[in-house]
């Protein structure tokens, strides 16, 4: 295997390019901001994180609801050490001072703990509905505020489906569909009004998966334009209105509980969904 160095980890030119060239660009971009950007990093590098996809023994954790059938893996222990140290630098001081930049959200923190994060990956007929990510982290108390995607489906084609869509919550309908290639990175900033998916079951051959790296970033204080009440994913039904599957009660009866479990001194937890 090749030794990679830490530019081909952090390739800082390219970043600090893309952040002069399309800053202004991503935190206009409409139905929210986003931006997706091909060939940052090394080919080579990510041959070697696809090819680590299924070695060695990977605890996959299944989603299978009416609006979700995917697979989510994020064991530091249970990942090769090329897909690691990606990920690690991408937890880094410089990768979050590029995400600063160019989102204009000042204070990112990274997970360690990978909460819903890691390795992607769904199979033939598989799908993600089109939702709002869980918006807050109750292990480190801090608000979800950017999602790094990196994709590393070779060779994808186009009528095997799979493409990330953007919508806009107001019209609740897709405005932008970005397909899942190769090298391909999308950035986007979460708020409670950020729904994306890609709801189509996929079409690809039985012996291919729809493949990817994601990296969730926080803040502390500042929740952005997030709901201040943690929640889990929240879908998108067929008529237009919310169902969140956590399992979880919201409004009156969820702050009688929280306030309860409060009192006495119970821990609290969270069911949440990849996203």
């Amino acid at each position: 295997m090749k030794e990679f160095t830490y530019r081909d980890y952090l390739p800082s030119e390219r970043l600090k390019a893309l952040v002069q060239e399309n800053a202004e660009a991503y935190r206009n971009a409409r139905p929210f901001a986003h931006g997706v950007y091909d060939g940052v990093f090394s080919p080579e590098l990510l041959d070697a994180v696809l090819d680590e996809f299924e070695r060695g023994k990977k605890y996959w954790r299944e989603f299978n609801s009416k609006y979700e059938k995917k697979l989510q893996m994020s064991s530091d222990l249970s990942m090769g050490p090329v897909t690691r140290n990606l990920i690690h630098t991408l937890n880094s001081a410089p990768f979050l001072e590029f995400l600063e930049q160019l989102t204009g959200i000042q204070g990112l923190i990274p997970d360690p703990y990978l909460h819903g994060a890691g390795l992607h990956k769904i199979p033939r007929g598989g799908k993600l509905g089109v939702h709002v990510d869980f918006n807050g982290h109750r292990r480190m108390n801090v608000y979800r505020r950017i999602n790094v995607l990196i994709y590393l489906n070779k060779d994808w084609q186009e009528d095997w489906g799979g493409d990330f869509e953007l919508w806009c919550a107001k019209e609740k309908a897709c405005k932008k569909s970005i397909p899942p290639l190769f090298n391909r990175m999308a950035i986007f900033s979460t708020t409670s009004k950020s729904y994306h998916g890609h709801p189509h079951p996929l079409n690809c051959p039985e012996d291919r998966h729809r493949v990817s790296l994601a990296l969730y970033y926080y803040t502390a204080g500042d929740r952005g334009e997030q709901k201040k009440a943690l929640h889990s994913t929240i879908f998108l039904r067929p008529d237009g209105r919310e169902e969140e599957l956590s399992g979880q009660p919201r409004g009156l009866v969820a702050r009688v509980r929280r306030a309860m479990a409060k009192r006495l001194g119970i821990g609290r937890g969270q069911v949440t969904h990849a996203s």
